[in-house]
């Protein structure tokens, strides 16, 4: 199903006769935050450092399936590290959460994305967020081949955003041509045992779920996905089961925003994930999924978009249209 619902503005653009408050909202919010000029675009992965600094874009999608946006939002880029609390809730899916855990475990760490720590007492990594943890859950993925993992990869992504998806081949290859750091991660845990696939297989995987193209939009449908319990509120399809939504939630809280974890909790108090191309991902469970990307900074657009809803959002209630709107009026 197409993500046709909700209306989009352009800076410059006369607002229709009756826009929505929330259009209203989102808007005036863009003009604002476009303003904040700090910040610089990721370039350790060459094809990253193509984005244009300039593009911003916010998208919020309800439980309902309504989609409001403004700016950028069509505008595809890589999901990245966005893409580590669904493959994690894919492997709590398939196997269970007490095989998942021997395998990765949910302790913040404090470090960076790609530190190389480890979880020596437990040999596995601290947690799925960062990138040993994610490449661990990589090679879980089930299948003898790797064109099945990676067919089985996308219908995952694609079920989450309500659409079709597809790997940008320019980034994986750069990511691919760039990226020993995680390989020496990968081959740390072979050596401890705490993978036993190929390390060149499960890599191939995790550069190929980081390179998914999707916009705003799709990064908000599958923040929708997780606030509705698991199911994509534009299709009804049952991506992940209740219980295995909240064990997500719980580790994107404590560890999704890294070694900014804890400020951001205090912060803004909501589950969120972000990625180094300039996206990023935030949850208000029952009620809305937010997406913003803007490459010069990941965090600005989201810190201010996100903090404002988390200090206006009616927590015990439904976010629909109808509770959106008091919500920016505040």
């Amino acid at each position: 199903m197409d993500q046709t619902t909700g209306a989009t503005r352009k800076l410059g653009e006369a607002s229709s006769a009756s826009p929505a408050p929330i259009d209203d909202f989102l808007f005036d919010l863009h003009e604002r935050v476009s303003a904040i000029r700090d910040g610089k675009v990721a370039d350790y992965i060459p094809e990253l450092g193509k984005a244009d600094p300039e593009s911003f874009g916010i998208a919020l999608a309800t439980v309902d399936g309504e989609i409001y946006a403004t700016g950028d939002d069509r505008h595809l880029f890589t999901i990245q590290s966005i893409s580590k609390p669904f493959m994690y809730g894919y492997a709590l899916q398939h196997y269970g959460r007490d095989h998942v855990l021997r395998h990765v475990g949910v302790e913040p760490t404090g470090e960076a994305f790609n530190s190389i720590v480890l979880d020596e007492v437990h040999n596995r990594p601290f947690n799925p967020m960062v990138n040993a943890g994610a490449i661990a859950v990589a090679a879980l993925m089930p299948s003898d081949t790797a064109e099945q993992r990676i067919a089985t990869m996308l219908d995952l992504f694609s079920n989450l955003a309500g659409r079709k998806l597809e790997i940008d081949e320019q980034v994986f290859q750069s990511e691919n041509a760039t990226g020993h750091r995680n390989r020496a991660i990968a081959y740390m845990m072979l050596n401890t045992g705490m993978i036993e696939r190929d390390p060149i297989e499960a890599l191939e995987l995790y550069f190929r779920q980081c390179s998914i193209n999707v916009s705003c939009r799709d990064l908000a449908m599958m923040a929708a996905t997780l606030a509705n319990d698991g199911v994509n509120p534009l299709t009804g399809v049952e991506v992940f089961s209740p219980h295995y939504v909240r064990d997500v939630l719980s580790v994107m809280n404590s560890c999704g925003m890294y070694n900014y974890a804890g400020q951001w909790s205090y912060e803004v108090g909501m589950p969120a994930k972000s990625g180094v191309s300039g996206g990023i991902l935030a949850v208000i469970p029952g009620q809305v999924g937010i997406g913003v990307y803007s490459p010069r900074s990941m965090r600005k657009a989201t810190a201010c978009a996100a903090s404002r809803f988390a200090r206006t959002s009616p927590t015990s209630s439904s976010c629909t249209p109808s509770t959106i709107a008091p919500m920016c009026a505040a």
